[in-house]
């Protein structure tokens, strides 16, 4: 029991003393200070936003941060537009050229028959001995269906085509029918035109053709079919 008294005696002794120093220091000043100095708080931080009903069946609006809203909206990509223009035409009942014969009714030539077409026109390239200067192409799908586009040898138009502006290329084929394309020098190869040549002279995968170039832009085109293989050789 006289434990207990003396640590309550100990205790309110400490605390006259701590009262003592504060007096001395004028915390109590300084603390009153401090809260007069302090900023008060925005009242319009303490206004709550009023809630508005939605009407029965409404759908509450998205939500996008300041960020996000002032994106522009998603573009619309090109195949997006394509696609779009080739449903409206079927739609109309248009013909596309995504249904094309052509397409359907594609030739697909055996390994065997495609290196004999390019064998064949090889052998013609050294038999003509011509002092025009020539070169080799094998066909392709993408040159005979779908895309039409006859890339050229690089090297080979680099050393004897147009290379500072695109130009008409006219191929003359073995009966001196004439068909005029459209040469695009930077990307070396026959754009427009092409198509016609193609179609009217029934090209297929795996046939081989071999280009003369008889004049400035001008080429003389044989053509030696793939079906021509025979399977003996």
């Amino acid at each position: 029991m006289a434990g207990a008294v003396a640590y309550e005696e100990q205790r309110r002794r400490t605390v006259e003393e701590n009262m003592r120093k504060m007096a001395e220091l004028r915390l109590h000043h300084l603390s009153a200070a401090v809260q007069e100095a302090a900023p008060k708080p925005s009242p319009a931080k303490s206004v709550k936003r009023k809630r508005v009903p939605r009407e029965a069946g409404e759908d509450a609006p998205v939500r996008r941060s300041g960020r996000v809203a002032g994106l522009p909206e998603k573009p619309k990509y090109l195949y997006e537009a394509t696609y779009a223009v080739l449903d409206k035409q079927i739609r109309r009942g248009h013909r596309t050229s995504s249904v094309r014969k052509d397409l359907v009714n594609r030739v697909y030539a055996s390994d065997k028959a495609r290196e004999y077409a390019i064998d064949m026109a090889e052998a013609l390239q050294e038999k003509l001995d011509s002092d025009y200067p020539t070169f080799v192409k094998p066909m392709t799908q993408s040159h005979v269906t779908g895309g039409f586009w006859l890339g050229l040898p690089v090297q080979f138009c680099k050393k004897y085509l147009p290379k500072k502006h695109n130009e008409t290329i006219t191929l003359v084929d073995e009966q001196d029918t004439e068909t005029d394309t459209f040469y695009l020098h930077l990307k070396t190869g026959l754009s427009a035109g092409w198509r016609k040549f193609a179609i009217d002279h029934k090209l297929v995968d795996g046939d081989c053709l071999l280009f003369e170039l008889i004049e400035r832009t001008k080429f003389r085109v044989y053509i030696i079919r793939q079906s021509s293989y025979s399977g003996k050789r």
